[in-house]
C-alpha cells in the first residue's frame, strides 16, 4: 500500500457546530485530537466506544465524488471528518496499524453516513457516502500532526516497537458492512 498524505484538520468543541480548520494539532493517545469534541467528551456520537469515537479520516476525492453525486456544494468541512487525507485507501486501515505523521492509529471501522450529517447539510448524502464516509480511528501514540504529513501503513512490529498493545490486547476492530 502506499502512502499518502494529511491535507487537513478539521475540529469543533461542540456536537454539531461548524469545523474548524487548523494548520496543526495534537494527537492524544487514548482520547483523539485536542480540542475536539469527542476529546472533550461531547460530540452526537459520544456513545460509541472509546475506540471508536476518537479520530475520524476521509478522502477528499471522496468528498469530491460525494459533491458531484449529490449535485451540490459539499465541502470536506461539511462532511465533518477530523483528518482529510489523499493518496491511501482508507477502508484498507480498518484493523491495521498506521501513521499519521509521528502519531500512531489504529483503524477501527469504517465511518458510514448517518441521517445526522443529512439534518446538518440539508442534503442527501447517505447513499452517496455509503463508501466514502472514511473510518474511525484510535489513537495509541499521540504527537502533534500538520497538513502536509505522511500518512502510512505501519507492520505490527513497528507498532509493537512503539508500544502497541499486542496478542489479546491488540485492537479489535468493527467491520461495519453496507
Amino acid at each position: 500500500m502506499d502512502t499518502g498524505s494529511l491535507l487537513e484538520i478539521w475540529t469543533t468543541s461542540e456536537a454539531a457546530t461548524p469545523m474548524c480548520r487548523r494548520p496543526s494539532a495534537r494527537l492524544l493517545p487514548g482520547i483523539g485530537l485536542e480540542g475536539d469534541r469527542y476529546a472533550l467528551g461531547g460530540g452526537t456520537w459520544a456513545q460509541y466506544p472509546d475506540l471508536e469515537k476518537q479520530l475520524t479520516l476521509i478522502d477528499r476525492d471522496g468528498v469530491a465524488a460525494v459533491a458531484t453525486e449529490v449535485g451540490a456544494a459539499f465541502t470536506t468541512a461539511d462532511a465533518r471528518r477530523n483528518l482529510v487525507t489523499t493518496g491511501v485507501d482508507l477502508p484498507s486501515l480498518v484493523g491495521r496499524w498506521f501513521a499519521v505523521g509521528d502519531a500512531l492509529l489504529f483503524g477501527m471501522k469504517r465511518c458510514p453516513p448517518c441521517t445526522h450529517l443529512e439534518r446538518l447539510t440539508g442534503l442527501k448524502l447517505v447513499k452517496a457516502m455509503v463508501h466514502r464516509g472514511g473510518i474511525n480511528a484510535a489513537v495509541f501514540g499521540g504527537g502533534l500532526v500538520t497538513e502536509g504529513a505522511v500518512v502510512r501503513p505501519v507492520s505490527d512490529e513497528e507498532a509493537a516497537r512503539r508500544g502497541a498493545p499486542t496478542g489479546a490486547a491488540r485492537p479489535v476492530p468493527r467491520i461495519v458492512t453496507g
